[in-house]
């Protein structure tokens, strides 16, 4: 993004979003851009934030509650859906910020919240200094503060709600799935994919190295299963169109393995994979592709290249085949 472009993005005066029974949605402004990464806040008696954004995002979020009347010894609870930078980036410098809150993580991911050495070198691996200006750096979270989730768990939220949670892989292996009781909102993360709202398109968001595509697809039954009244995406924003939503999710991913396939089949490098994957989606992603920087904010977050990587890493082990496409940093 130009320097004008983020000016004007963060010369936007952007406020929290009521979504209804207290729950309200944040824009984190992830990089500067506006309308990319969400981030909730559930003000109960317990007041819990679902997402933190990226470690940079932080003092926005933290305004952004602050001006919800959360305080720093209000809020009970901080949930991430995963660990991935642009979802929990931000645990270590909400969790200084709001000292008595509760850090809720899937078991897989919690480690690397207190300790987030080896995440941190491995985004500095496949980012470079790109890591610091787009995520900046996670910071430790005390151990005492994390609460490690198995297959399912509860999160209190006072006066007898609760967010239920639940494994759902696929995207991560440290994903998780939340459903709010009062209001049968299902906290999607990235496990059915990218929403994109200016166009109401649905992309998926494979990143390697954890992308399973049967895992992905047992996620969105799951999904379907809970019945959710509406999808809150963590990027971006709330959808109340469930089902449908869902069925362009599971095509969405069925489309882009076939097509990753057929790169396989034609021996195509990187370079040719993601020029024949956009040709072939073209039309399929024309309000999309005519957005100009709807396409390039989005394409940002979640990249055409690194889909592609992760599917085609998924092939390999699937496929007991090894069939080098290239290398591209993981999406969020």
């Amino acid at each position: 993004m130009d320097d004008q472009d983020r000016e004007s993005a963060e010369g936007t005066a952007d406020r929290p979003v009521p979504l209804g029974e207290e729950v309200f949605a944040l824009d984190t402004r992830m990089s500067g851009f506006t309308g990319i990464t969400s981030g909730y806040l559930i003000r109960s008696d317990r007041p819990c934030l679902v997402e933190t954004g990226t470690a940079t995002s932080a003092p926005v979020v933290t305004r952004a509650l602050h001006d919800l009347g959360v305080g720093a010894n209000d809020l009970a609870t901080i949930v991430v859906t995963h660990i991935h930078l642009d979802h929990a980036g931000g645990v270590g410098d909400l969790a200084t910020a709001f000292p008595r809150a509760e850090v809720v993580v899937h078991e897989r991911g919690a480690r690397h919240l207190v300790d987030p050495d080896r995440l941190i070198t491995s985004a500095r691996r496949v980012f470079g200094r790109v890591l610091d200006d787009v995520f900046g750096l996670l910071k430790p979270t005390a151990a005492h503060r994390v609460r490690a989730l198995g297959a399912s768990g509860t999160v209190d939220l006072g006066g007898g709600r609760t967010l239920a949670a639940f494994h759902a892989p696929g995207h991560a292996s440290h994903h998780i799935g939340l459903v709010d009781s009062a209001t049968g909102d299902l906290y999607v993360g990235d496990a059915a994919g990218i929403y994109v709202p200016e166009t109401a398109d649905v992309r998926p968001a494979t990143p390697p190295p954890d992308f399973d595509l049967d895992l992905a697809l047992g996620s969105l039954r799951r999904f379907r299963d809970v019945a959710p009244s509406r999808l809150l995406f963590s990027h971006f924003g709330p959808v109340p169109d469930v089902g449908p939503t869902l069925d362009r999710s599971e095509e969405e991913l069925r489309l882009w393995v076939d097509l990753v396939r057929d790169a396989r089949a034609s021996a195509l490098d990187l370079e040719h994979a993601v020029a024949m994957v956009r040709d072939r989606t073209r039309a399929r992603y024309a309000a999309f592709l005519a957005g100009g920087q709807v396409e390039d904010k989005f394409e940002h977050l979640s990249g055409t290249a690194a889909n592609i990587v992760g599917i085609n890493r998924w092939l390999d082990r699937v496929e007991g085949t090894s069939i080098e496409l290239g290398d591209a940093a993981p999406a969020g």
